[in-house]
């Protein structure tokens, strides 16, 4: 696929990029896509089985910060460097929304999940958060079919003014967490080094847990209770939820600027500058 896209768009580079979700019944199947955010503000959509690019489509003015697909993979989202969000079809080609709320901050996360209608009062099959790098959380219940998207909150977490020498701020990141439903997980530069675990039903923080320094990576598993941080100063930490003895693995060059878990819970992905590595996790 790497090999694909530098052909097909040597001339821009990739930004991001997310697998389509694939129904229980068909995992597996040669139909895998997945779609890709370019800095010339294109978005693609490849496939893996035929090796080749199906689609590409032109929803922003500016590079393509973050993307991801909707939960029944009919919809793809994708956030800007202008702050700018856009809801396209990947059967049609055309964007249908687009969402200014958090125009000029960049967009560093969007996610989606499944929800059940009225869990919050709302109309939507979907619940979809969309993160900016002004600490900015907005979240959003949708129903794509019957053109429906609604604001659910919108979250703002404050920060001392930035340090004086520091080149960039640590990244705002946000994810929902697996375990607990309604729940979102906020890690960002702000008053204190910490995770922030944020009920969408009781509209406040509910838990804080302590960090060693600013968070640069994030991920939730989807199959235990375990938090993955990455940090600029090469350490990766695994938490286990509620707080018991956090654990710190070195072995990285670089600011860990990726974790990523499996969808079976079992292996973590991690990133730096010039190091993948996989890790694999023993025990309940």
């Amino acid at each position: 696929l790497s090999s694909l896209c530098h052909r097909v768009c040597s001339l821009q580079s990739c930004q991001c990029l997310a697998w389509k979700p694939c129904p229980a019944a068909a995992w597996g199947a040669e139909s895998q896509h997945v779609v890709a955010g370019y800095s010339d503000g294109t978005i693609r959509l490849f496939s893996v089985s035929r090796t080749e690019m199906e689609l590409k489509m032109h929803p922003h003015a500016a590079a393509v910060t973050a993307i991801a697909y909707s939960t029944d993979g009919e919809m793809i989202l994708s956030g800007g460097k202008d702050g700018l969000v856009a809801v396209s079809s990947p059967r049609t080609g055309m964007t249908i929304r687009v969402l200014a709320d958090h125009k000029g901050s960049p967009i560093t996360v969007l996610q989606c999940t499944r929800k059940q209608y009225h869990d919050f009062g709302v109309e939507g099959g979907e619940l979809w958060l969309a993160t900016s790098s002004d600490r900015r959380v907005s979240v959003w219940a949708s129903d794509w079919l019957k053109d429906k998207c609604e604001l659910l909150d919108w979250l703002s977490f404050p920060a001392p003014a930035g340090p004086a020498g520091l080149g960039s701020l640590p990244p705002s990141l946000a994810a929902f967490c697996p375990w607990e439903p309604g729940t979102l997980v906020y890690v960002g530069f702000g008053m204190q080094k910490e995770a922030l675990f944020y009920s969408l039903r009781k509209k406040r923080v509910v838990e804080k847990i302590s960090l060693p320094y600013f968070a640069a990576s994030l991920s939730l598993s989807p199959a235990a209770r375990f938090v993955a941080v990455g940090f600029g100063e090469r350490l990766l930490r695994l938490l286990r939820c509620p707080g018991t003895d956090p654990q710190d693995y070195a072995g990285h060059d670089d600011t860990v600027h990726l974790c990523r878990f499996a969808p079976s819970g079992r292996r973590l992905l991690t990133a730096s500058h010039s190091a993948v590595l996989l890790w694999e996790l023993t025990g309940s």
